[in-house]
Order: C-alpha cells, then structure tokens, then sequence
C-alpha cells in the first residue's frame, strides 16, 4: 500500500495512543485487593470489558463516565463485590490520568507533517482534552461518542467522520484509518470498505485485554506493533517518494 497516497489519518485513541488498560488497571487492581479477591489484572480487564461493551450497546447516549461506573459495578458482581459509589466514580473520573504510550506523542508529530489528523473516540469531549494534554496532537477534527450519541462499532461515528471529510475537502479514498481495537474499528473498517491500519498494541501477549473480542468479520490493510513503527514506515515512504 503507498503511504504517500492519503491526506488525512483518522486515529481510535485509547488502546491506540493511550494506554487504556494501564489506566483502568490502577483503579481495578487496587478496587480487588481491597476486596480480598485472587485476580490479576488481565483477569479483571478481561471481566470489565464485555460490560463496558453492553452498557455502550444498551445505552448509547449516555456519557462515557457513567459507562465506566455502570459497567465497573456489572463487573464486581460477577466477582461477588460490591462496587461502591466511591470506588464507581474513581473509575469514572479516570480518563485524564490514563498515561499516553510512550511513542504516542512523538509519532503523532511525525505523522502531522504528511497528513491531517483526525480523532474518532469512544470517549467523552472532557475526557479527550486531558489526554492530548499528553498527546499534544494538533488535530483537524475530534469526533467523540458525546457528539454523536453512539459507540462503536456502531456507525455513528463513522457518519460524522465522512461529514467532516467533506468540509475538509478530502475524499473517502484518501482517508486511512488507525486503530488497536478489531472489535471498536476494523469490523468497522470492513463493514465501510475502510483502508485501516491496526497497531496491534497487545502483539507481545495473549488474549483480547478490555477490549471485547469481536463477532463480526474485520479487515486492515497494514500491521504495525506500535505508533512508532507506524511513523517510521511513514516517514520511509515519503523519503523514498
């Protein structure tokens, strides 16, 4: 695939740019050692993930803090502990504090040299503007979940993404997308005849993580480990043009 042929990127941020699972995990772990339980992360991940899934199913509207609290709780009864509402909130209020991977920042530079960028979030708008506090992305556009009232999988964001597009002056075919998550964006991407790269953010270990694994058939065009070695393909591409 040539690199060279697109005008704009359009990223998923958390599993993608910000390490998501290292930011739940801080509130998690320490939530079940309090309660006694024998689980390790991977475990609990694993056990919030397919709730978060539902609630954004069930309740597309809602704000993602309270997605984080509802399904935070679904999680500790199926573990036998009870969530409090402090222990619900502090999850809630996390987003913020999520770190960014340590390549995130430096390749999203990189790549703002050829390309605009572009963010499609499952996310609320508050909850971004912390994390490009660390990101220090300058993006053309940043579409979350709170302004479409929908999460993906479902197309919601996909419809403000092509609009966004038009007022850019970009066509479709000159749009590649970015992403971790097969289930959130490359179902997508194979639903919408998307060219999508996946970071594979989770290469060096097994299982699916908080993310939920997905049901619906999805494609990508590219692999890459990290944003890093993303950004290097990139950056050879446009040397060699």
């Amino acid at each position: 695939m040539d690199l060279t042929a697109f005008e704009a990127l359009s990223f998923d941020c958390y599993g993608t740019l910000i390490d998501w699972e290292t930011g739940m995990a801080a509130v998690l772990g320490p939530w079940a050692r309090e309660q006694g339980l024998q689980v390790g992360n991977e475990e609990l991940l694993l056990g919030y993930g397919g709730h978060e899934a539902a609630v954004e199913r069930e309740a597309p509207t809602t704000r993602y803090p309270e997605v984080l609290a509802t399904a935070f709780r679904r999680a500790g009864a199926d573990l036998g502990a009870a969530v409090s509402e402090e222990w619900a909130q502090r999850l809630a209020g996390s987003v913020p504090d999520w770190p960014a991977f340590p390549d995130s920042a430096d390749a999203l530079a990189r790549l703002a040299r050829h390309y605009r960028l572009i963010i499609v979030s499952n996310v609320h708008r508050d909850g971004f503007a912390g994390s490009n506090r660390q990101l220090r992305g300058e993006f053309a556009a940043v579409i979350t979940a709170e302004d479409v009232g929908g999460y993906k999988p479902a197309d919601n964001h996909f419809r403000a993404l092509y609009r966004t597009l038009e007022e850019l002056g970009i066509e479709r075919t000159e749009l590649l997308h970015v992403a971790q998550s097969l289930f959130h964006d490359h179902t997508v991407a194979k639903r919408e005849n998307l060219r999508s790269v996946w970071i594979n953010r989770r290469h060096d270990r097994p299982g699916w993580g908080a993310t939920k694994q997905p049901t619906e058939q999805w494609s990508y065009d590219l692999e890459f480990p990290t944003m890093a070695a993303f950004a290097d393909a990139v950056d050879a591409a446009f040397a060699a043009r």
